[in-house]
């Protein structure tokens, strides 16, 4: 790991947490907090504000994994779940889009590095494929104003489509804004201007 991380830790088990507490610095991160139970560590991560969580799958009140969604829901961030008890019905509720690795307990030094390596990894491009269609779709939505402004000048001006985009261009450039912007002026007159408004 290039930078050292700000773990949560959650286990409702003395010795796991207090095993986690220990090896974390000796992989050169920092324990923001430690949690007995699913609430707990909802309120640490609100405190405290880590980089990656690593929880019990079962633990009082709220388990793991809905403690974990609970924060991520908040604050996105990765989540390493560990469990004892790696049944079926573990693996199925560990399978959600905030989980990002998993391990068994016992915990072992060699197989905590991996776990978050792999987890901090997978977030990242998550996160970078998120903003890429979020930007994707503002284009989209950018694009059908522009076609709709368009439209509007054509009809209203009577310029082939090739000029009326020409004009957009034009008064973006002249008025140093946005082709978006400036289409948003001209459907918002658009407005003002029918009849039936």
């Amino acid at each position: 790991m290039s930078r050292p991380l700000r773990i949560a830790v959650a286990d409702d088990d003395d010795a796991a947490r207090a095993y986690l507490e220990a090896a974390l610095p000796l992989l050169g991160h920092v324990v923001a907090a430690a949690a007995r139970d699913g609430e707990g560590l909802v309120a640490a991560c609100r405190a405290e504000s880590p980089d990656l969580i690593i929880a019990d799958v079962h633990m009082p009140g709220i388990g793991g994994v809905e403690a974990t969604r609970k924060v991520y829901e908040e604050s996105p961030l990765p989540v390493v779940l560990v469990s004892a008890h790696p049944d079926a019905t573990a693996l199925g509720r560990a399978d959600q889009d905030h989980v990002l690795a998993f391990l068994v307990k016992p915990l072992r030094q060699a197989d905590l590095e991996p776990a978050i390596v792999v987890a901090v990894s997978r977030f990242e491009q998550l996160q970078a494929l998120r903003r890429e269609t979020a930007d994707l779709r503002q284009a989209l939505e950018d694009r059908k104003l522009i076609e709709r402004a368009k439209g509007a000048l054509m009809r209203r001006t009577g310029l082939p489509e090739h000029d009326a985009f020409r004009r957009l261009q034009r008064l973006a450039s002249d008025r140093n804004r946005k082709l978006v912007d400036v289409a948003r002026m001209i459907l918002t007159a658009e407005d003002a201007y029918r009849v039936d408004a």
